[in-house]
């Protein structure tokens, strides 16, 4: 694959074959960054898990220490309107919000949280949800009673981990505007998290490979404590 100039310069900054830091990785990231714009910064797992086995997925939510940069447009689902509306939702409503995104295929949002008593419902639109990865889920806290909390952790910086079918990994943690210190935080939370989600039933090498990059960046390999 034929690289950009400006690509090529900053890839030589990273040395083959070395693992580095979470501080040096961070602070590569920053410097690879060749883009105009505010990039992303995201990381990348390679994990040595089957994802078709029932007891070796790996997934979950982590509230970032100071959010990623992306500010996610949320639906409630809910009885508990005036709640879920104070705690900052874009959208709330109840049965009528099934109907709108029925008749109108209505996605002007990037989350969908929902009080328990709304699955049934919400169950008819199932097959339209899941395959846009909306679909509330208690395992990821987009489910559950407290309709207000679940609103505010998400407006708060909560993103989710999930491996896919090839047992890799992609989360987005901070923008290339962030100061180091604060990337570095969000890192080691992820890290952390992801490392305390290691299935019981996952034998030998868990985390395969670990890099982060910023948006069209070159990948940066890194190393921490327990890999």
């Amino acid at each position: 694959m034929k690289r950009a100039k400006k690509y090529v310069a900053v890839a030589s900054k990273i040395e083959s074959g070395k693992l580095y830091s979470i501080e040096e990785a961070v602070k590569l990231a920053k410097e690879t960054s060749t883009v105009k714009f505010d990039a992303t910064i995201d990381v990348s797992f390679r994990l040595g898990v089957d994802p078709r086995q029932a007891d070796q997925q790996v997934r979950g939510t982590l509230i970032l220490p100071h959010g990623n940069g992306k500010t996610k447009k949320v639906l409630a689902i809910t009885d508990k309107v005036e709640e879920a509306t104070a705690a900052g939702a874009d959208f709330a409503g109840g049965a009528e919000m099934i109907e709108k995104i029925q008749k109108e295929n209505w996605f002007d949002y990037d989350v969908i949280v929902a009080t328990p008593n709304m699955m049934g419902i919400i169950g008819k639109i199932a097959r339209v949800l899941g395959p846009k990865g909306l679909m509330p889920n208690p395992k990821t806290g987009t489910v559950g009673p407290d309709i207000a909390k679940a609103v505010k952790e998400i407006k708060a910086g909560k993103v989710e981990y999930r491996c896919d079918k090839e047992a890799n990994m992609h989360v987005s943690i901070a923008r290339c505007s962030f100061e180091e210190s604060k990337v570095v935080d969000n890192l080691n939370a992820l890290v952390e998290a992801v490392l305390k989600a290691k299935p019981a039933a996952c034998k030998g090498v868990y985390i395969k490979n670990a890099v982060i990059h910023t948006t069209m960046g070159p990948a940066i390999p890194f190393t921490f404590n327990g890999r």
